[in-house]
């Protein structure tokens, strides 16, 4: 059985739950994975999976290169995770006798000319529950969600020595979404930064290696006017998940980090204007989350977020100013709260 979801960071942590479910109902059947280079990062060492590697820089003779590689083999199933047009083009690269995708509704960019059989349409799912829901055509259902994500104890160990465990609770901010406009306001970020540090928490930041990423680290820096601990641009995509475990709470936009939190068990203050909580927040716990998806629909599409067809993306300029710093405080006072 072969599985393509290539990215993103989010996205492919929700696909191993479904991944867990096949394994424990055929341990004997083989497994393949078609994933992109950063998410094999952070999946490496997953068990009992034969990843490949396809890098989107490559185009067509990556597709090629694929195609080759399978060259003689052919899958019982292709479980299709990814509708956008360059994952259809791959997928036709991929021989196999089923050839599962997604319901009409969330079909685009040809899907349904790449699949020979579609999951149930479900609408008001969760992604993860959507992705879930692939086995279903092979007569499975996912009853329980297990990531169980294989960080390594170096990384574990390399999380423990950021800070010590000396009963301060722990406040780390991951401040940035690949998608520009789901980002907040560096000085929002910094008040609620200083909130909580005048209640006693650390505050610590995270982030990777690009420009925007530390460009907002210190912009919030300069703003907040308590320290922080710096670690942005300093810990690895196999580190970070051991990284986003240690903390009390993770304050984040819709993000991979978000996802990859909720999976290590950590709670998200998840900040939701431009996208639709109960569709891409946090799969177990919502209840630390700001959402002011309803008054972005209402303010940018003139309707009400429920008249919206489901997985509606509302990415204006400005869109997250809708969430307050006021609305943060309160979520991060709930789970002060929940802690006492």
């Amino acid at each position: 059985m072969c599985l393509l979801r290539l990215s993103a960071l989010g996205d492919v942590t929700h696909v191993v739950p479904l991944l867990r479910t096949l394994r424990a109902a055929w341990p004997e059947v083989a497994l393949s994975w078609v994933i992109g280079r950063g998410e094999h990062r952070l999946l490496a060492g997953l068990p009992g999976v034969e990843f490949v590697e396809y890098d989107k820089r490559s185009g067509l003779a990556g597709m090629l290169a694929l195609r080759r590689h399978w060259a003689g083999r052919r899958f019982d199933a292709l479980l299709q995770l990814q509708v956008a047009a360059r994952a259809n083009l791959l997928s036709a690269c991929i021989p196999a006798r089923r050839r599962i995708g997604y319901d009409r509704a969330r079909s685009k960019d040809l899907h349904g000319l790449f699949v020979n059989e579609r999951i149930p349409a479900r609408p008001g799912s969760h992604v993860l529950d959507a992705i879930g829901s692939f086995c279903e055509p092979l007569g499975l259902r996912q009853e329980k969600v297990v990531w169980d994500l294989p960080v390594p104890a170096a990384a574990h160990a390399w999380a423990r020595a950021q800070w010590p465990r000396d009963g301060v609770r722990t406040l780390l901010l991951s401040p940035c979404s690949s998608h520009a406009r789901r980002n907040w306001r560096a000085e929002r970020y910094a008040a609620v930064a200083d909130h909580a540090a005048a209640r006693g928490w650390r505050v610590v930041l995270c982030g990777g290696r690009s420009a925007p990423e530390r460009d907002t680290a210190d912009a919030i820096l300069a703003a907040m006017r308590a320290p922080a601990l710096d670690l942005v641009g300093k810990d690895t995509l196999e580190q970070l998940p051991a990284l986003l475990a240690r903390a009390d709470l993770v304050l984040t936009p819709d993000s991979g980090p978000m996802h990859i939190a909720n999976a290590m068990g950590a709670k998200v203050l998840g900040l939701h204007a431009a996208s639709n909580p109960a569709r891409s927040g946090p799969y177990s716990d919502r209840r630390y989350c700001v959402d002011r998806y309803d008054d972005a629909a209402r303010r940018y599409l003139h309707k009400p977020a429920q008249a919206l067809k489901w997985g509606t993306k509302i990415e204006f300029d400005g869109v997250m100013d809708l969430v307050t710093v006021a609305d943060a405080i309160a979520a991060f006072e709930r789970r002060v709260a929940d802690l006492a």
